[in-house]
């Protein structure tokens, strides 16, 4: 029998990097926001991110193509990053960080219902429902603890919700476009058509520089999600989709959440109640139905099978 093809040495710790990066991220958005304005906070870090990503196109041989499918390409990944992180920003403002990360973890359930409708997919099978139903419940279950306990939540909670949906359509129209390209050439190109709209944002909502009020763990979140969050993150992430089956990859949604709400609470005294902990259970074990309930059953069906087939 000949021996499996071993990974890349990099993939686990690309894996681990995205893991880490993608955990830490809504709290760096909570903190950068705290004494710099949202638009100007994710105008900063976008700038930041282009800049890197612009040198390294220049001093590689990375090619960054410039024609119609390629802008068709950046204009539908712009959706996910100008929608989804503008409103995340602002949600910062009235939802704690381990929340947001626990709505952005339903990002693969809306993908698959979205796909259903723009792709042509599969429509979900009852397993797929069924985890539907259990993530949406464990939504509701978070929802409403936030709302018993600071009124002005939902306006938080209906900003990321509406930026998971967009996070989730940019990701579902991507598939569209067939395109051969490098990870740092499409993330850059998307960075190229995302920041203006950033700087129109910061133009139309705040237009000022109060440089001598922002704190430095705000200039210091903003650095780090400029580079990790906005750079080093989607190049790991397309790295270790590259080496990793879907399923693999998959992980990183159930295991976020779970790191940011402990980080939330740590690092900036966030509060775990019971019920967020019995939303986030139901929110993840949806997920992991949603993931992987199927196989599970077909997994199971294989030795019924093979019973079956021996007895005649």
């Amino acid at each position: 029998m000949s021996a499996q093809p071993s990974l890349p040495k990099l993939v686990p710790v690309s894996f681990l990097a995205v893991v880490i990066i993608w955990s830490t991220t809504p709290l760096g958005i909570v903190w950068s926001s705290e004494s710099v304005h949202p638009t100007m906070a994710v105008l900063l870090r976008m700038v930041i991110a282009l800049l890197i990503g612009g040198l390294l196109i220049m001093f590689s041989s990375i090619r960054l193509p410039l024609n119609r499918t390629a802008f068709k390409l950046y204009g539908y990944s712009a959706i996910g990053i100008v929608g989804g992180m503008l409103l995340s920003y602002f949600a910062a403002r009235f939802i704690p960080s381990g929340t947001m990360s626990l709505i952005f973890g339903l990002s693969p359930l809306l993908s698959g219902l979205l796909a259903q409708k723009l792709l042509n997919e599969a429509k979900f099978s009852k397993m797929r429902i069924l985890a539907f139903v259990i993530a949406f419940s464990g939504l509701a279950v978070v929802c409403s603890a936030k709302l018993a306990l600071d009124g002005d939540s939902w306006i938080g909670l209906i900003l990321v919700l509406c930026a998971v949906c967009l996070f989730s359509l940019s990701g579902v129209l991507i598939k569209t476009v067939e395109l051969a390209i490098h990870p740092i050439a499409s993330t850059v190109g998307a960075l190229l058509v995302s920041t203006p709209l950033f700087a129109l944002a910061w133009l139309l909502f705040d237009a000022s520089l109060p440089v001598d009020t922002w704190s430095l763990r705000s200039m210091a979140a903003i650095i780090y999600l400029g580079i990790f969050g906005s750079l080093i993150g989607f190049i790991g992430y397309f790295y270790i989709l590259q080496h990793l089956n879907a399923s693999t990859v998959a992980l990183v949604t159930l295991i976020t959440p779970v790191f940011a709400m402990i980080l939330g609470a740590i690092l900036n005294n966030e509060t775990i109640t019971q019920e967020l902990i019995m939303g986030a259970g139901l929110v993840i074990g949806g997920l992991g139905l949603y993931q992987f309930g199927d196989k599970l059953i077909r997994h199971r069906a294989k030795p019924a099978s093979l019973s079956t087939a021996g007895k005649d």
